[in-house]
């Protein structure tokens, strides 16, 4: 009897056990993709070409396109905001320093890159699949949805934008900041040393 139980639960394994071996080497692959964002990126456009050409040839999906359109608008509301929102947290002030003595504090995103490529992507794979369902092909007028998407954007980065310069922050950074010093010094410096 042990050895007939056994057996069962050994032929029924297998299939879980595929499963977790193939997600763990997806998030291992996923991993290994963290510091090399400019391939990522690439990699997302690619998968946003092949979903721009899919919907172009099909004609239609206009419904998913305008849903993936909202939810990237969401994604970079996330992006472009900072963790810790200076109106809500009751400063009466930029958090940037303005005086010598104030401490700085860094612009620290509400939606981290990689979460943001990752959501992106993750998207633009799903809103691909969906164009294989007929039941997403919902006749619409995409002109009124494209004038729905492009207000709502407007006003939304209007605001965006607007907050930004108020607090005087910059959501995009370039590789780690390094102080360099005075530059009246550094040539002071080098008369110096002759």
């Amino acid at each position: 009897m042990e050895g007939i139980g056994g057996d069962g639960a050994s032929v029924a394994s297998p299939m879980p056990q595929w499963g977790h071996d193939a997600w763990r080497m997806y998030q291992y692959y996923l991993d290994k993709s963290t510091p090399h964002s400019t391939y990522r990126w690439i990699g997302t456009l690619v998968i946003v070409a092949i979903y721009c050409l899919r919907v172009y040839y099909v004609q239609g999906f206009y419904i998913v396109a305008y849903g993936l359109g909202i939810y990237l608008l969401n994604l970079l509301i996330g992006f472009l905001s900072p963790l810790v929102d200076p109106e809500l947290e009751g400063s009466d002030g930029p958090l940037l320093p303005t005086k010598g003595s104030d401490e700085f504090k860094p612009f620290i995103r509400r939606l981290p890159e990689f979460k943001f490529w990752y959501s992106m992507t993750k998207a633009f794979c799903i809103a691909f699949v969906m164009t294989f369902f007929s039941v997403f092909d919902v006749p619409v007028f995409w002109p009124i949805l494209l004038c729905y998407w492009i207000v709502l954007f407007v006003l939304t980065m209007r605001r965006q934008i607007g907050h930004m310069i108020k607090y005087k922050y910059i959501p995009f950074s370039i590789g780690k900041q390094k102080y360099s010093g005075k530059k009246g010094s550094a040539s002071s410096s080098g008369s110096r040393g002759d």
